[in-house]
């Protein structure tokens, strides 16, 4: 996955982010006006959504890397045909020209 200029990848940003917001939203539950089994039911229905929803994003992250990863490897054995390729041709032209020259 693409790192920005602080080396943080895309994939932490976005897992702390919702690391922050559950903790946000935990925080405001425990200062609204509730009972403490009704906060504590709350609170742990909102972890486990949240527990949730970081795994799901954890997942697609894990994908997407693979597939990235899949598409560098494909690009890196085109790239590695094309300089084989064109160095087997520079051998044979210098053969040709050694040949010529009766070297």
């Amino acid at each position: 996955m693409a790192q920005d200029d602080n080396g943080v990848s895309a994939s932490t940003v976005l897992v702390s982010f919702l690391a922050g917001a559950a903790l946000g939203a935990g925080l405001a539950l425990l200062y609204a006006p509730k009972s403490g089994r009704e906060m504590r039911d709350q609170i742990g229905d909102l972890t486990d959504d949240a527990v949730d929803k970081i795994k799901e994003y954890a997942k697609e992250a894990q994908d997407k890397i693979k597939a990235t990863l899949e598409e560098g490897k494909e690009t890196i054995m085109e790239k590695k045909s094309i300089l084989s390729s064109a160095i087997e041709a520079g051998r044979d032209a210098i053969q040709k020209e050694k040949e010529k020259l009766g070297v």
